[in-house]
């Protein structure tokens, strides 16, 4: 397509890393779902890409699956722009209320308004 490239899918911390490019210690300090995982999620698509311009989600959709300070619904995004060294990264995060359904389709609607805003 003309307007799209790619997408990568790391559902898992090792995915995260060997795709996107997400240090190992960013995982361990902060966790897959937070917002410093999240900024590199949006650049290292962007980097691995021949993209103008990523989107970036990690979240927990549930039913499980939440910790302390996390629970289900705890969603971020990161939407990445820019050249290389000149790169524009913004970043948000939601808490969504619903089923594992409700969450995801509403995380996708957030991502692509992003895309759309930027």
């Amino acid at each position: 397509s003309a307007w799209y490239d790619r997408g990568f899918i790391t559902y898992n911390n090792q995915a995260k890393h060997d795709m996107l490019g997400v240090s190992e210690e960013t995982l361990v300090e902060y966790g897959a779902v937070s917002e410093p995982t999240v900024l590199e999620m949006a650049k290292g698509a962007l980097n691995s890409s021949r993209a103008d311009i990523s989107v970036a989600i990690t979240g927990i959709a549930g039913p499980g699956g939440a910790t302390p300070g996390k629970p289900v619904g705890t969603v971020w995004f990161a939407w990445a722009d820019g050249p290389a060294g000149r790169t524009e990264v913004h970043s948000e995060s939601r808490w969504i209320d619903g089923d594992r359904e409700a969450v995801r389709r509403q995380a996708v609607a957030v991502a692509l308004q992003g895309l759309l805003d930027r």
